[in-house]
């Protein structure tokens, strides 16, 4: 009787664990990518630390160990006062990871969900750039940027059209969408040829649209394809001084997926 119970058992879990694996289908997308950050040895293969640069959101970028951490099936993202490299001179170090050269995405939805830890002067993102073209000819897609402790967040394109001609408001460059703060939270896009839908939680936030107009690089996002990042930023111009008292701060990201409208000519 106990044999027959424990194959019982069994038979559940491996059903369970089955339809857990299953790649899920919504609004006619279907899964064909996803990472669920269970693995650190696996993690080089579709990502790659974002090196540091001269611009506010990558200026403090590190490769410290210590600011990457796979745990309970998150990648954890920290920000912190820089006190372990005393050959860095920055004040902070900063962790981010991209997938450049390793994964591209084009027409189809992306989602993240991801918990923030706030802090006065943290700046987390998840955000897309163009392969193979310069910013911000390429475009540049914000899924999520968040400032301080708010309880909202920063939904936004980049384009020649927004940030070379300044043209922000036709059709307008983006939005605010409130969060749950504490809470984990699906930041979302959905890119087609003629516009792109945001989401936060399956609730759709905003559309930028291809328009019609005479001026150029209105809408490059159809004509590219795009890697994610997602970064633990710290201070900059836009989001203000850092508070140390705050820190260290961090980021969970417990899973990206991409989505693909079904060919329903497919049986």
């Amino acid at each position: 009787m106990k044999v027959i119970k424990m194959s019982v058992i069994f038979a559940v879990l491996f059903i369970l664990a089955s339809c857990k694996q299953q790649e899920p289908i919504k609004g006619g997308y279907k899964v064909v990518w996803q990472e669920n950050f269970e693995d650190s040895t696996k993690l080089e293969k579709h990502w790659s630390k974002i090196p540091r640069g001269k611009s506010d959101w990558n200026e403090y970028m590190s490769d410290y160990d210590g600011l990457y951490k796979i745990e309970g099936g998150n990648l954890i993202l920290k920000g912190i006062k820089n006190t372990v490299l005393p050959n860095d001179d920055v004040p902070y170090l900063t962790g981010g990871v991209y997938t450049k050269g390793k994964i591209a995405f084009d027409q189809g939805r992306i989602e993240i969900k991801a918990r923030l830890f706030g802090a006065r002067g943290a700046w987390p993102a998840i955000w897309m750039l163009p392969e193979n073209a310069e910013w911000p000819d390429g475009g540049e897609i914000d899924i999520m940027e968040r400032l301080n402790v708010d309880n909202y967040i920063y939904q936004t394109v980049h384009s020649d059209y927004t940030d070379k001609q300044g043209i922000k408001d036709n059709p307008k460059a983006g939005i605010v969408a409130h969060i749950k703060p504490d809470n984990y939270n699906v930041y979302a896009a959905e890119l087609f040829t003629d516009s792109i839908r945001f989401f936060v939680n399956d609730t759709h936030t905003y559309t930028y649209p291809r328009i019609e107009t005479d001026k150029t690089g209105q809408f490059p996002f159809a004509d590219n394809k795009f890697y994610l990042l997602i970064d633990m930023q710290l201070g900059g111009n836009w989001v203000g001084n850092v508070n140390e008292q705050d820190l260290p701060t961090q980021m969970h990201i417990d899973w990206v997926r991409y989505l693909k409208k079904e060919d329903k000519q497919e049986k």
